[in-house]
């Protein structure tokens, strides 16, 4: 392989890496979500639907990211507790940038489901 070839594999390889570890929280991090869900906080996924009936969170609410703007309401109080999860992290990010900007006090964001 030719030089540039390895420089883009190796940036590939790094962004894959990047990606993997970006999306994983800490235990610390994951139980103080916990203690939040279970003091009455809300689970968030914002997943399609083909992917939440495809197996959820326990108790989780459905509401795709893409919906969200219309669907603030469902989510109660702005001062309750949100977990925001998706498949990836990726889904999870957005919409816990859009609650905070829109009020919401206390968003946390799980990243992919696999965290919990």
């Amino acid at each position: 392989m030719s030089k540039s070839t390895w420089v883009l594999l190796c940036i590939f390889i790094g962004l894959i890496l990047f990606k993997l570890q970006s999306g994983r929280r800490s235990a610390e991090e994951v139980s103080v979500m916990r203690k939040a869900v279970n003091d009455g906080g809300l689970l968030l996924d914002v997943r399609t639907p083909g992917e939440y009936n495809g197996g959820h969170l326990d108790g989780a609410l459905n509401i795709p990211v893409g919906d969200l703007r219309g669907r603030l309401q469902e989510l109660g109080p702005k001062e309750r507790a949100i977990v925001v999860y998706c498949a990836s992290g990726g889904r999870s990010a957005r919409a816990t940038k859009f609650l905070r900007a829109n009020g919401f006090n206390e968003v946390h964001d799980l990243g992919s489901l696999s965290n919990w």
